[in-house]
């Protein structure tokens, strides 16, 4: 259990990287920037690597909040 407790911070720092990577890696102009004047189409459909970094963002963002409740529930 205590190897758990001290990895959960690493764990938790290299899901951050990545969950950085992936919002860096989306198009400009899209979401809500679109609606404060930027450029975008609110009803156009994601598809391709589009559509693959917007569900690894928000999977990603899911397990970051996970692992910061489990690090403050475990501590």
């Amino acid at each position: 259990m205590s190897f758990l407790v001290s990895a959960l911070p690493y764990i938790q720092v290299g899901v951050a990287v990545l969950l950085i990577i992936t919002i860096l890696l989306q198009q400009r102009g899209s979401g809500l920037s679109a609606s404060f004047g930027g450029e975008g189409n609110i009803y156009s459909t994601k598809r391709g690597l589009e559509k693959i970094l917007f569900r690894s963002t928000l999977v990603l963002g899911a397990l970051f909040l996970a692992l910061a409740l489990l690090t403050l529930i475990l501590r």
